[in-house]
């Protein structure tokens, strides 16, 4: 990317954003007090997040779920904690309109992959942390090409593709689509899940696999 391309991009994304939160304003009031109403303080949800080059920064989000937790103090399954608000918030992506001052702010684009969870740092291959090459965005190449629909390893696949692609246009196709994703609402869940199960590593997952394959050959061989 060309200092002159960062430049047409930064210009693009805070343009975007201060239109956004000027057309949604009466929107994110509303969601703000349905969210008081129902789960009380806080509205918002904050979280730590890498962005480009595995910079930390603060994602801000509407709160979709309780902090319900067991008899050991853990936190219950994410499918368990979504409210019935939360679940409408994400499936319209009205919860992820917060991180338009995170845009404005310069720790995210409109574009670019998702910001996943810190711990996944340490579990990506070298091919796949290149996502981090690029600023963060609201929406991505993943999510208009399956979303929460599709594996973990095609989203990155997707991911290093957009970054080794990227130019102005295929951002603005990729926001056109995305109106037309969440219009539709496709792909927001992984089957069975809330959202998507948790990244454990491409390896270690193989790993997990391969000692299932060889307990079943173990447990098999003993008959």
């Amino acid at each position: 990317m060309t200092p002159m391309s960062k430049a047409a991009k930064r210009v693009m994304d805070v343009l975007i954003s201060v239109l956004g939160l000027i057309v949604f304003t009466p929107v994110i009031f509303v969601v703000a007090l349905l969210i008081f109403m129902s789960m009380g303080r806080p509205v918002l949800f904050t979280q730590e997040r890498p962005g480009k080059d595995g910079r930390i920064f603060r994602l801000i989000k509407f709160r979709t779920m309780t902090d319900e937790r067991n008899a050991e103090g853990n936190l219950l399954p994410d499918e368990q904690r979504l409210t019935r608000l939360g679940r409408f918030l994400r499936s319209t992506s009205l919860d992820e309109l917060p991180e338009l001052f995170n845009v404005l702010k310069g720790d995210m684009s409109l574009v670019g992959p998702r910001p996943l969870l810190m711990q996944y740092l340490d579990r990506y291959t070298p091919e796949q942390a290149r996502r981090h090459e690029v600023k963060p965005g609201i929406t991505g190449w993943a999510q208009v090409n399956g979303r929460n629909a599709i594996t973990w390893e095609e989203k990155f696949t997707l991911d290093v593709w957009y970054v080794d692609n990227w130019s102005l246009w295929l951002d603005l196709k990729i926001l056109v689509l995305t109106l037309v994703k969440v219009i539709k609402r496709e792909g927001i869940s992984a089957p069975g899940e809330a959202t998507m199960p948790e990244f454990l590593g491409s390896f270690l997952e193989k790993d997990i696999s391969l000692r299932e394959a060889a307990a079943v050959i173990d447990e098999d061989s003993r008959f």
